[in-house]
């Protein structure tokens, strides 16, 4: 990909990297690369909680207009939720303002496609030629868009989300972590309404807060929550909603491949495992794949990135895919990861089967699994690949696990980092060889 759009789309420093002015310049070039000599296009935005989210809204509603768009303004709500209302109200695209996961100081931009889907590599790159290269449009004052804002839009996702789910939550007490983000509008209204008593924690947002020590990526906080209460099971989001990690009633962590297999499990058994397969990615956990061999089921694997396994999915014809991370996606329902769909979809399987989640997970033994982020500058991330050190590093790894497990050492697709995974049956060695290797890493390419 080019300079500025990454693995899931424009991710940056707000006010530094990602500026009002950057923001302008990619609403007018993706107005001018989606434009239809037909019709005016018509653009849905939705942002997270971040504080930069509302003036990267406003700039990009700008650029859009002055190319001849308009724009209808979602307000806050997570990123699965553009996806789905860029159809149902029939818009030509939809962009996010979210960065995910990351903490306040970054946001970024996601662009959608009419059908839900984001938007491929290719006019991501024609975007990235105009933003950077110019010319920009010239139009005259009588064909600029107009702003409108969406009155409904956290309503229309929410009776969506609960007319996939075929059986109450009732009865059901769960503990949700919002991350202070997008989920904060809409999981404890979802939850409720279907049944389950859902105490909601992390949904006071002030700007700076997301992700900050809660979510999907700081679960312990919400472990301890759950064992302290006695609540039989606790589900918390990412920033902008489209993850989704849980915790069983005993504090045990069940991530995206937890989630998976519980899942395809039950669709198999209902006959929904399209294919009889599910995608995941290299980071998917070993024990996933036991599971699946051992129930018969077929398995995938695609780089990391939950567009990468969209393109599996779509390509094969498959139902269900995703992340360890907890992007998952459910094929029948959403062109993209959505944490709050697969929360009601895992909780629905619980309720009907009437089993606790631990139980439910037990159909998995997870491999040991180890990872070290090594933060490197750019110009380090470029330089790992074609350093012959490193490159020896990993043969040796790989000997030294041989068929006992693997090595995955990979550059982040939205931070400066070098990420190494090791995963094995032996937790000694799984644990001493991400070290070895990571510590090469670091000493390779931190002056780099």
């Amino acid at each position: 990909m080019g300079r500025l759009f990454g693995t899931d789309g424009i991710r940056g420093k707000a006010n530094t990297f990602l500026t009002c002015e950057m923001a302008l310049k990619v609403g007018r070039a993706a107005a001018t690369v989606l434009a239809d000599d037909r019709r005016r296009l018509l653009f849905c935005i939705g942002c997270d909680t971040r504080i930069s989210s509302d003036m990267l809204c406003q700039s990009i509603a700008a650029g859009l207009c002055s190319a001849g768009a308009d724009v209808i303004i979602l307000g806050v709500i997570p990123t699965p939720a553009v996806a789905y209302l860029v159809n149902k109200y029939k818009a030509d695209s939809g962009i996010m303002i979210s960065a995910s996961h990351n903490s306040a100081e970054y946001n970024g931009i996601k662009i959608f496609g009419g059908e839900g889907y984001k938007i491929p590599d290719e006019l991501e790159e024609r975007i990235e030629s105009i933003v950077l290269d110019g010319p920009e449009p010239e139009l005259s004052d009588t064909e600029i868009g107009k702003i409108r804002y969406a009155t409904n839009a956290v309503r229309d996702y929410i009776d969506y989300l609960k007319s996939t789910v075929m059986n109450s939550l009732d009865g059901m007490e769960i503990a949700v972590d919002c991350s202070n983000g997008s989920a904060g509008v809409s999981a404890g209204l979802l939850l409720s309404e279907l049944g389950a008593k859902a105490t909601i924690l992390n949904a006071k947002p002030n700007g700076m807060n997301i992700n900050l020590n809660c979510g999907s990526t700081h679960i312990d906080a919400l472990q301890k929550y759950v064992i302290e209460n006695g609540f039989e099971a606790g589900v918390a989001f990412d920033g902008d909603a489209d993850r989704c990690i849980c915790v069983d009633g005993e504090g045990n962590i069940i991530d995206g491949d937890f989630i998976m297999a519980i899942c395809s499990l039950d669709m198999k058994e209902r006959g929904k495992l399209y294919q009889n397969t599910v995608v995941g990615t290299v980071m998917t956990n070993m024990g996933f794949e036991k599971f699946a061999r051992n129930n018969g089921i077929l398995t995938e694997r695609t780089k990391v990135g939950d567009r990468f396994v969209l393109e599996k999915m779509l390509l094969e014809g498959v139902s269900l895919g995703g992340e360890q991370s907890g992007h998952i996606i459910f094929r029948d329902y959403a062109t993209t990861g959505d944490g709050q769909l697969t929360a009601i979809q895992l909780l629905s399987v619980l309720k009907r089967k009437n089993i606790t989640l631990a139980q439910a997970a037990s159909v998995m033994k997870r491999f040991p699994q180890y990872m070290i982020n090594v933060t490197v500058s750019k110009e380090g991330k470029i330089a790992f690949y074609t350093d012959h050190i490193i490159k020896e590093a990993l043969e040796q790894a790989k000997n030294d696990f041989g068929d006992s497990g693997r090595i995955v050492v990979r550059p982040s697709g939205t931070e400066p980092m070098i990420r190494v995974m090791t995963e094995g049956e032996d937790q000694q060695q799984t644990k001493d060889i991400c070290i070895r290797v990571a510590d090469i890493i670091k000493e390779r390419l931190e002056n780099k």
